[in-house]
């Protein structure tokens, strides 16, 4: 996406939502925050930065303390030759919280950053209140074609190539007729055009490949999060998807609210892979409705060790506060109050 600004032009909560920015194991990482109260973090996908939730920070911001970093290797972030794993993205989410003295999260992840929202709610249960997936990826193997084709080698040169003046043409012209033709991915093609603008350079494009290859082969996504799902029990989890996406089809969202009983699913029926940027005022409504019908998840680290080792799922209690909760021989490891 659009490298992110270091204007104050957005405000929340009675301050500027400008860059900032924390040297952490080295490395330079930027990020926006704003607001006060319990913290909301906002992770971007892949190619993206934390300017494309501007349309939603400034409105959490009243009610929240709002948090949305540039991933190492995007936006304004250092981009070193780094381990872009999930783990890692997940250490450095925790790292960057422990910098800003924040204990506990509600963490939303869109796409890629779906993906480090699951891992870091693996890695650091004691940590995450809620989780909300946006358009996740990691739940099943399938993925966009273009995802799968740009992990190949020589991907790099063709995203060099496609920032040429006449092959941008040519993709502006396409761009216009997919929309016009009003196709699924003429939804998120505008989108995925500011993906390829913020890689102005080698050291951007590989940073982008580099996250890509962690994740994503030929095949598809390398990895899903269906084998750990249960050790998600009782933690309050909403999926939001757009009806139209095309970069992870909406059948993820499916398989994700069908493998984590008790969770919400939201679908933006004329949405793509960006609900929050099509339909921004309904993504904080349905965000606020969220944490204000749930409670902060609990953590016992005895019945983690359970979870663990018994490695069954089980009935899980509904997110939403005054539901009744599916009875389980043993209390889940997180629950909400």
């Amino acid at each position: 996406m659009t490298p992110p600004s270091s204007g104050t032009g957005q405000r929340g909560g009675g301050s500027a939502i400008r860059l900032r920015h924390r040297t952490v194991h080295g490395y330079r990482r930027a990020f926006r925050m704003a607001g006060k109260g319990r913290a909301i973090l906002l992770i971007h996908g892949i190619g993206d930065s934390s300017d494309t939730w501007r349309d939603v920070m400034p409105g959490l911001a009243r009610s929240y303390r709002v948090i949305a970093p540039d991933l190492l290797g995007h936006g304004a972030s250092d981009k070193p030759r780094a381990d872009y794993s999930l783990p890692a993205y997940a250490n450095g989410m925790r790292d960057l919280l422990g910098v800003l003295g924040v204990e506990r999260v509600t963490l939303v992840g869109h796409s890629l950053g779906g993906a480090v929202a699951m891992q870091f709610a693996y890695q650091f249960p004691e940590r995450c209140e809620r989780l909300v997936l946006v358009g996740t990826g990691g739940i099943s193997h399938q993925v966009t074609p273009l995802l799968r084709a740009a992990s190949l080698p020589g991907a790099e040169l063709l995203l060099m190539a496609l920032r040429l003046p006449t092959m941008r043409t040519q993709l502006g012209l396409a761009v216009k007729a997919l929309r016009f033709l009003d196709t699924g991915l003429g939804v998120d093609a505008p989108d995925l055009l500011r993906v390829v603008d913020a890689l102005p350079d080698g050291t951007s494009r590989s940073a982008f490949i580099r996250t890509l290859r962690a994740v994503v082969d030929w095949r598809g996504q390398v990895g899903t999060m269906l084998d750990r799902c249960y050790l998600a029990q009782g933690m309050p989890t909403m999926l939001v998807w757009g009806g139209r996406d095309q970069v992870v089809p909406a059948t993820h969202a499916g398989l994700g609210h069908v493998a984590m009983p008790g969770s919400r699913l939201e679908i933006f029926e004329d949405a793509g892979h960006f609900p929050f940027r099509t339909d921004p005022q309904r993504f904080e409504r349905v965000l606020r409705d969220f944490i204000a019908t749930t409670e902060p998840a609990p953590y016992s680290a005895e019945q983690w060790r359970r979870l663990l080792r018994n490695r069954t799922p089980g009935p899980r209690p509904s997110a939403s506060r005054g539901t009744a909760r599916a009875a389980t021989n043993d209390p889940p490891a997180l629950r909400p109050a």
